[in-house]
């Protein structure tokens, strides 16, 4: 419930959001051009609020427990083996948080380079071995030092805003073809307009998604290179080897989901957020 909660609160807040800027702009729907600037600004504004308050909502989601002090030797080694990598990469020290999960995986968030957030699950930490872990460490902090949360953010308001405007372009093409038809030239009416504007945001959505699937997976490719970078080759194909023999991961929201080192298994290539397990290995392998 608390994660349904804040998802609502987070999405009304960029729609009241962008409501304000639409009127203080004076933006006008009804022209190709207010069209297009009122999909920009729900497209990339949505993409954007949800970047700056990502760390935030990982916590809140997650229940991230951030390491001030640590309080064993575990979690003391997890700090000081982030603190190297950040250095080695070039980024100032994310913050490091344990959330309680019996899955193993982890994930980086945040809106920059030098504001992040690395966390591990409970399970993780305990579930595999130190060399495993640092693999695991070093895939993320690539992450943070590829700029990938701001990669990915670009991609979604580009495509948030192709979905939007050509689902309305759609509408009102269907809408002025029913009305040329008719005795009466009346469109299709507000809530028949509505159903097509909704029907075809599931359709664009689904192209979008394949396009936003495509650039991660390239993303985790590059973030296992650079954990190879960190970390060591053996230690990378370590803990992707480990993750391939675990079990599946549970249901993280997907704005941490995207930034895990371990993503969900589909049917469908075309639609998963990271590249099988086998063939990341088999890249680190052939580097």
């Amino acid at each position: 419930m608390k994660r349904i909660f804040l998802l609502i609160a987070t999405n009304m807040a960029i729609l009241l959001v962008a409501s304000i800027v639409m009127s203080i702009l004076g933006v006008n729907t009804s022209t190709m051009g207010g069209l297009l600037v009122f999909a920009a600004i729900f497209g990339f504004g949505g993409a954007f609020i949800s970047l700056a308050i990502s760390k935030w909502m990982a916590k809140k989601t997650m229940g991230c427990e951030v390491i001030t002090t640590p309080r064993d030797n575990m979690e003391r080694w997890l700090v000081e083996t982030v603190a190297r990598q950040a250095e080695q990469a070039g980024i100032k020290m994310p913050e490091v948080a344990i959330y309680q999960s019996p899955e193993l995986n982890a994930f980086a968030t945040g809106p920059s380079k030098d504001n992040s957030l690395v966390a591990v699950s409970s399970g993780l930490l305990y579930g595999m071995t130190q060399d495993e872990i640092e693999g695991v460490l070093a895939h993320e902090v690539s992450h943070v030092a590829n700029g990938d949360m701001v990669t990915l953010t670009l991609i979604q308001g580009v495509v948030n805003t192709f979905v939007i405007f050509a689902a309305r372009v759609v509408a009102s093409i269907i809408d002025n073809f029913v009305a040329s038809n008719d005795e009466e030239g009346e469109g299709l009416g507000m809530f028949a307009y509505m159903a097509v504007v909704f029907v075809m945001d599931m359709l664009f959505g689904i192209l979008a998604s394949m396009i936003v699937a495509y650039f991660s997976r390239v993303r985790e490719f590059k973030a296992d290179a650079g954990g190879a970078q960190l970390a060591g080759k053996h230690k990378m194909i370590a803990a992707l080897d480990r993750l391939r023999q675990g079990p599946e991961t549970g249901a993280m929201p997907a704005q941490m989901a995207a930034f895990g080192i371990n993503g969900k298994k589909s049917m469908a290539e075309l639609m998963m957020s990271h590249p099988p397990l086998e063939k990341r290995i088999e890249a680190l392998r052939a580097q």
